[in-house]
């Protein structure tokens, strides 16, 4: 196995620090299997062969694989959810609002709470918030004037720059988009304040 298969074992290596950055948890052996089209059963002896190498570390568990990379990462990043769409009355971390995790360098966090929205749209492109993008919010209920917002709106998170506007006694939701045009509320919802965006996960 050390000789013929060593590329192989090489690429699930990669495929388990790949999938840890990507979602903050490791892959279930059936996960690497169906990824490889091998068989769970020889995924377990190329798992066990790397626990004898050193490689990495298998407590048993669904997904109880630790790798040296991953246990680096541990030390300087922090696992945030990915919100999705939020229900009025709900608690914005509410586990039926997310749908994920991501591991993310800590150097992009201060003191506060924060949780990652996926930018959905093109609203923000002129913010260099494109389609795809996660975006690092933290949570708080209030912003100051030109702050990217994450505002609830009836039943959607919508990221947008945020203003009051005093003659009209309204808030303004300005989107980053020169094909659109402003929106108006008397009353919205802040969840938080964007912070950073993420073109490519760590």
């Amino acid at each position: 196995m050390r000789t013929k298969n060593e590329e192989l074992i090489n690429n699930i290596l990669n495929y388990i620090d790949d999938e840890f950055c990507k979602s903050g948890r490791t892959p279930t052996m059936r996960e690497i299997a169906n990824e490889f089209n091998i068989t769970s059963a020889c995924v377990c002896k190329y798992i066990a062969e790397m626990e004898n190498r050193g490689l990495l570390s298998n407590n048993g568990s669904s997904r109880g694989i630790s790798t040296k990379k991953m246990q680096k990462l541990a030390l300087c990043t922090e696992q945030l959810p990915v919100v999705g769409s939020i229900s009025c009355g709900t608690p914005l971390l509410a586990e039926e609002n997310i749908e994920n995790y991501i591991t993310v360098s800590s150097s992009f966090l201060g003191n506060g709470k924060y949780f990652v929205l996926k930018a959905n749209g093109d609203s923000m492109i002129n913010a260099g918030i494109n389609n795809g993008d996660y975006v690092i919010v933290k949570q708080q209920e209030s912003a100051e004037q030109g702050q990217i917002v994450v505002a609830l709106i009836e039943d959607e998170a919508t990221l947008k720059r945020y203003y009051l506007d005093d003659k009209k006694k309204k808030i303004r939701l300005h989107p980053e988009n020169d094909n659109m045009q402003d929106m108006y509320f008397s009353k919205i919802a802040i969840q938080g304040v964007a912070v950073k965006v993420i073109k490519d996960l760590i």
